[in-house]
């Protein structure tokens, strides 16, 4: 039995800085890491086009200023080879590898009540034990792969976005059709459409998409790292953990038609995640919602030139911004290529896969050499499920969660003693710049370890009371907005059979942040400490 004082599973953002950090401090930590590589996602998420919807300069660490001044990012968003090179520079920098554990997965969790520690089951045999666990699983790194009938009877080539081929996979010149349209199958369309012969893009529901104007930033990098500081805190301290202008909000219902749309202009032009700030009842009134919908929806029939195709990617069915919005480098415009098809499953469902490509119930075949499936993840607790996680008297997590994650502030779970979760459900996490989040998360964890050691305590879990206030205060604030109203993956909708739960905390990075530091400073006030 090879024992240490934490495991944390995954060898992401997370599970490196959680390495960084109680390594400094004197804790044995050993990170099982399931890809051969560091980088989490961006290890596993190949395929073309794959890029960041969070600025550069916001989406990296902020805990070493070395490190900050010293990378050159080359882009507005990076793509997934750049970010993936970050990662590896940074385990390297920091001698990181020396503790990780690859190609292994962590299989079966179980709690020892006698001994007090968690026994890790993991598939390369070694027995491990800790006396703390630090899920760094991510939030979107279990695949939703739906069972298309006749799959297996396809004569050409499968690829899945999620688990591209490392060694590529060259489409030029072939027949191609992609399955989705989220972040993911967006990327893929855009990068992919110039240079493959055919593409047939099959949408079940149209995304709302906003402009990247990705470029080089070298006077963008320059600025920020002269203040860097000062920019952390404006994230930290923001509803979405990246600096969004959010000081200069409004009630959109309360403002002039003409004042609206300049500053819709004003945000289109700048780009990215930010649009949807200048407004603070984007989400909360409905006509404010509308109004900002019908912008996007104008925008796209600018772009598109057949006015058939553009309806048929116009999003109508639920509010803007309750799913995460994608962010484009040309994807519109893909559609008024000659060689680019749209399919709405809507109008025309897929009845199954033939040995020559897809079929639809009404009968048509659409003849491909290669299906690219951009389905999606399952979502936020997919990867803690994905384990089979034993807490006190053998209770599984995956039972306590069947009706919907609960857990006390996205960080431990009732029941599950010493078991700690980087950006979990009822958390902020996929609602915010995940480095901001994953930060917060691993300094909290951190000084709940050296809190626990520095006065001989070896046991925390989170109290059921607490818990369920946690859960409540969760859903009450989700229902006070209209993001519950999308079949969205924040909401499990993607997965067949998943309970329909709302699941990330939508009050904010900055207002949780305060939360959280305060219940620390109280001694953890809704934690049992032994």
């Amino acid at each position: 039995m090879v024992e240490h004082d934490v495991l944390v599973i995954g060898a992401g953002f997370a599970g490196l800085y959680q390495l960084h950090r109680l390594r400094a401090l004197g804790f044995d930590t050993c990170v099982v890491e399931a890809g051969a590589d560091v980088g989490g996602t961006w290890y596993w998420n190949r395929y073309p086009g794959a890029r960041c919807d969070i600025e550069s300069v916001e989406y990296s660490y902020s805990f070493d200023a070395d490190l900050e001044q010293e990378w050159d990012w080359s882009e507005r968003y990076a793509a997934q080879p750049e970010i993936l090179a970050y990662v590896r520079h940074v385990a390297d920098r920091f001698d990181l590898r020396r503790d990780i554990v690859f190609n292994t997965r962590v299989e079966d969790l179980r709690w020892s009540e006698g001994e007090q520690r968690w026994c890790v089951t993991c598939s390369d045999g070694v027995a491990r034990s800790a006396r703390y666990v630090v899920a760094a699983t991510g939030c979107l790194s279990v695949p939703s792969r739906p069972d298309f009938e006749g799959l297996d009877d396809f004569a050409g080539e499968v690829l899945w976005t999620s688990s591209w081929p490392h060694e590529g996979a060259d489409l030029t010149g072939k027949r191609v059709a992609v399955i989705g349209t989220g972040s993911s199958g967006l990327q893929t369309i855009t990068a992919i459409a110039p240079r493959v012969a055919s593409l047939t893009v099959f949408q079940r529901t149209p995304s709302y998409a906003v402009p990247a104007h990705n470029g080089p930033i070298a006077d963008r990098l320059a600025e920020a790292r002269a203040h860097y500081p000062e920019r952390r805190e404006v994230s930290r301290a923001s509803s979405k953990g990246f600096d969004c202008d959010e000081e200069q909000q409004v009630l959109l219902v309360e403002t002039a038609q003409a004042d609206v749309v300049r500053e819709l202009d004003r945000r289109w032009d700048v780009g990215g995640l930010c649009f949807g700030s200048g407004f603070s009842d984007l989400l909360k009134d409905a006509d404010a919602n509308a109004a900002v919908a019908e912008y996007v929806r104008a925008r796209i029939r600018e772009k598109v030139k057949d006015p058939e195709v553009a309806e048929r990617l116009t999003p109508r069915t639920y509010p803007i911004a309750s799913k995460r919005m994608c962010v484009d480098t040309g994807y519109f415009e893909v559609f008024n290529q000659d060689n680019v098809t749209l399919v709405d499953l809507g109008e025309h469902p897929v009845e199954r896969m033939t040995e020559h490509g897809i079929r639809t119930r009404d009968g048509v075949t659409y003849d491909v050499d290669v299906i690219v499936m951009a389905t999606g993840f399952d979502a936020m607790t997919g990867a803690l499920n994905a384990i089979d996680i034993r807490g006190v008297d053998g209770l599984a997590l995956r039972d306590k969660w069947a009706h919907g994650p609960r857990t006390y502030l996205g960080l431990m779970s009732a029941g599950f003693p010493n078991l700690f979760t980087v950006t979990g459900p009822q958390s902020p996490s996929v609602l915010s710049n995940m480095m901001t989040s994953i930060e917060h998360h691993v300094d909290w964890i951190t000084r709940a370890l050296t809190h626990l050691r520095e006065r001989d305590l070896h046991r925390m879990e989170a109290d059921p009371e607490a818990e369920d206030n946690w859960v409540n205060t969760t859903n009450d604030l989700a229902d006070l907005t209209l993001m519950p109203q999308a079949a969205s993956w924040y909401m499990g909708a993607n997965i067949p059979g998943k309970q329909r739960v709302f699941m990330p905390f939508i009050g904010g990075v900055g207002l949780y942040r305060d939360l959280t530091n305060g219940i620390a400073v109280s001694h953890y006030h809704g934690f049992e400490l032994s």
